[in-house]
Parts: structure tokens; C-alpha cells; sequence
């Protein structure tokens, strides 16, 4: 089959199609067709099927150039993923952010659930193995929400748990010793934010990044409240900070129930609470897969391969 598609806007040829035709590239390799880009035109030769999906991806990738200066390597994932599951609608349910341009969106059907319970809810629960956009998405939706004042805070925390090492005496003061284990709430932000933001947001309790345990006491009223790696927090510390839930607030609490690093004597409060609270209105339970992750095509790889292992020693 072949199909020829004239660009809405010939003069953006280069923005759309990337340095040295990198997207073109992408879009062959992925939809195993044939690509021919000539006088404003580009035409598909293949299967039908993957000529129709080359064309949507085409469409959609026309649509994003309207919004930003060019498509980047990152967006042709998503784009591509945005395709694979059938749904054009998805490419306007974005979350806006501080940084200019950048914009989020779920990349799979699994994620477009997460944030749409994120939305419904005052509480969710999201569990998953690495990669599947747990705590990036639920940083997305708060920082999104901050920027269209419906919240007035953002509050991330963790467990100070090592991960199966022994880390031993940290030096400096308290914000250096636990800088480490709060590192990836860190990371999430400066893909949204500029750092200058982030530090006068963080100086004026816009933001907070705290350990756990520093949590006691306290209550957040019109915030966003994440807790991540969550399974590693005693039964005692998820009530903890489940109660620490304020007016006009949500909570997001995120972890890989299966990567539990307490002791074997305790018992992860992520896997208790997802059983105590079932059924309660106003608490959302989205489980991503494999199928949902969306880091170097590897990742998916690697986590099948380890879940078939210890399948395989549970038989």
C-alpha cells in the first residue's frame, strides 16, 4: 500500500523531522515501512496496517509541532506509544508545567488511568515495577496543579531505607545525609522546573522534600502529598502519614511491591494498607505492568526477565 501525506507546513520539515532525518528514522524502523519525504509531501509504502499507523503518527506529530519548536526523540516515543494504543484523544490530555514548552501526557493506557485517578481521588495508591512513571507522573500532576493554583503546596517524601546496601556514616548536615535518598523526587522536579524555581519554591515552602520520619505531627492543608518507595515503610509509618492528609489535599503513595527492602520481620505498609483499604470512597488502586514502562526499551525487558525467574523458583 502506499500513502501520500502533504505537510500542513512545509517550511517546518526540518523541526519535524529532526536533525538528519532522526524522527523519519524512528518512524520506519518502528512501523516497518518505507519513507519517502520530497517538495512538502511524504509518502508511506507498506503494509496497510503499518502505513496507517506511520500516517497517525505522522498527524499527531504535525499536531505537537503546533505547541513546541520541534519534536524530540522523547516526544517520538510517546507519540509512537500514543498510537500503538489507538487513542488520538490522549495527545490533549497533557499536564502543563513550569518549564516552557515541556509538556506530559500518559504514554500508555495504564499511565492514562494513573493520572485520571490522581484527578477522582484524595487518595491513591500506585504500584509497579521501575520505570512505569510511578513517581514522575505523580510529580507531573502536582507540579501541574501548583501552576493552576489548585493546590498551594507540594510535599515529597520517602523512607530513609537502603536499598540491600549499607551506606554507613553520611557526612554533612541533615539536608546532605538525606539528599540521597530523596535525589529522585529531586530529578522528577528539574525536568519541570528550572532549578533557580525550584530552590525560591523549596526556600518558601512552596516545596518540600523531606524524609519520612520528619512527616509526625504534622498536617497539609491544599497540597499534594507523595510518598515514594513506599514499600519500604512499616505498617506504623504508612498510618502515620495517611493521617497527616489535610483540607482541600491529595496523596499519592507509590512503590514496587515486590522490591522490599525492610527487614524480614516487618511487614511493608504499602502491601498491608493496599488490603485494609479496599472499597473506602475516595481511594484510588491503579497496578502498572511491564507493559506500562517507559524508560530505554531494556527496562521491559529486564523486569520480564526477572519475574520469570523467580517464578519459575516459586513452582
Amino acid at each position: 500500500m502506499e500513502l501520500t501525506i502533504t505537510l500542513e507546513n512545509p517550511d517546518q520539515r526540518v523541526q519535524l523531522f529532526g536533525p538528519a532525518d532522526a524522527n523519519l528514522r524512528i518512524l520506519r524502523e518502528i512501523c516497518n515501512v518505507h519513507i519517502t519525504a520530497r517538495d512538502g509531501r511524504v509518502k508511506f509504502t507498506g503494509k496497510k496496517e503499518a502505513v496507517g499507523k506511520a500516517a497517525h503518527v505522522l498527524e499527531l506529530m504535525q499536531k505537537r509541532l503546533k505547541r513546541v519548536d520541534h519534536i524530540s526523540k522523547e516526544e517520538m516515543q510517546h507519540l509512537l506509544a500514543q498510537a500503538a494504543a489507538g487513542d488520538a484523544g490522549r495527545d490533549d490530555q497533557h499536564l502543563e508545567v513550569y518549564v516552557k514548552g515541556r509538556r506530559i501526557a500518559p504514554r500508555t493506557s495504564g499511565q492514562e488511568q494513573y493520572v485520571k485517578a490522581i484527578q477522582n481521588n484524595d487518595l491513591v495508591f500506585s504500584t509497579g515495577p521501575a520505570g512505569t512513571g510511578k513517581t514522575y507522573l505523580a510529580v507531573a500532576c502536582a507540579v501541574s496543579m501548583l501552576k493552576h493554583s489548585r493546590i498551594r503546596r507540594i510535599v515529597l517524601a520517602r523512607p530513609a531505607v537502603e536499598a540491600g546496601e549499607k551506606l554507613g556514616f553520611l557526612p554533612g548536615d541533615l539536608q546532605a545525609k538525606v539528599n540521597p535518598y530523596l535525589r529522585p523526587l529531586l530529578d522528577s522536579l528539574g525536568d519541570m522546573m528550572e532549578y533557580a524555581q525550584i530552590k525560591r519554591f523549596m526556600q518558601n515552602d512552596i516545596i518540600e522534600v523531606i524524609p519520612l520520619a520528619f512527616m509526625r505531627g504534622r498536617t497539609f492543608n491544599d497540597a499534594l502529598v507523595i510518598l515514594d518507595e513506599a514499600q519500604n515503610t512499616t505498617v506504623g509509618q504508612m498510618l502515620m502519614f495517611l493521617t497527616r492528609l489535610g483540607n482541600d489535599s491529595k496523596m499519592v503513595v507509590t512503590g514496587d511491591d515486590s522490591q522490599v527492602d525492610l527487614p524480614d520481620d516487618q511487614k511493608s505498609g504499602l502491601i498491608d494498607a493496599l488490603h485494609r483499604l479496599k472499597g473506602i470512597k475516595g481511594v484510588g488502586f491503579v497496578r502498572l505492568t511491564e507493559a506500562d514502562i517507559v524508560r530505554h526499551r531494556l527496562v521491559q525487558n529486564i523486569v520480564k526477565a526477572y519475574e520469570n525467574h523467580t517464578n519459575r523458583n516459586h513452582d
